[in-house]
């Protein structure tokens, strides 16, 4: 059945799965917190807003937020496979793996190859086991991972099993720039910060994440999300 097309009008609490294209520097976190209150504004007390799939604040993209009975589904929509375009910048790393932290190390990279990179991408294809970034929400007795690298302390990170469905090398700017754009279809759990550093320490050299964009979580595509001032102008209350 077609989902009914966004607007006040709707029923929120019989849930509604309304998909977002999360602002840069936007937590997931703040972007269900402002429909939220937008919501209650509206009337609807104490409702219920949440995600399925956190996106990192440097990220933007799809982001798909549960609605009132719908957040019964967070589960479901958040085990969808998801697709990413990320842009990668070899010889060099930062604590984070991407761009949330300074650069840190250089490394060589003059050696490494368009057909290296197709290498490695072919290599880190299918289902594996992945280190998380040090700073990550994962949970480490009870505290996020991030809490315990911002106090200077070092968490052991469990490695998780993840499947990496397909990766395409989208450009190259080798040999001139070390700078490189992937599609990366692949499953719930994958860390593309992580995916960054292993393409960059697999060509001999080390990586980072400078750029991320989700463009499909499930049946949701980017082309189709609403932005969230779009979203908070329709909730608005007309005077």
């Amino acid at each position: 059945m077609e989902q009914e097309k966004f607007s006040k009008d709707i029923n929120f609490p019989e849930g509604y799965v309304l998909c977002v294209d999360k602002p840069l520097e936007w937590t997931s976190t703040d972007v269900v917190r402002k429909i939220k209150y937008a919501l209650e504004r509206l009337g609807w007390r104490r409702i219920k807003v949440g995600h399925a799939g956190t996106l990192d604040p440097l990220a933007t993209g799809v982001l798909v937020v549960c609605i009132g009975k719908a957040t019964k589904r967070v589960e479901e929509l958040q085990a969808e496979r998801k697709e990413y375009i990320a842009d990668i910048v070899l010889g060099a790393t930062t604590a984070s793996w991407d761009l949330e932290h300074p650069v840190e190390g250089e490394f060589p990279w003059r050696h490494i190859t368009r057909a290296d990179v197709e290498l490695i991408l072919s290599k880190l294809t299918g289902e594996r086991l992945q280190t998380p970034p040090v700073y990550s929400a994962k949970k480490m007795e009870g505290e996020r991972a991030y809490e315990l690298a911002r106090r200077g302390e070092e968490p052991e990170m469990r490695r998780a099993l993840i499947n990496i469905y397909a990766m395409e090398l989208i450009s190259c700017e080798l040999p001139a720039e070390p700078r490189l754009r992937v599609r990366v279809e692949c499953s719930k759990g994958t860390y593309i910060r992580s995916l960054a550093h292993e393409i960059g320490v697999g060509l001999a050299s080390d990586g980072y994440l400078a750029g991320l964009r989700r463009t499909c979580s499930g049946d949701f595509l980017v082309e189709n999300a609403l932005g969230l001032e779009e979203i908070i102008e329709e909730l608005k209350i007309k005077n």
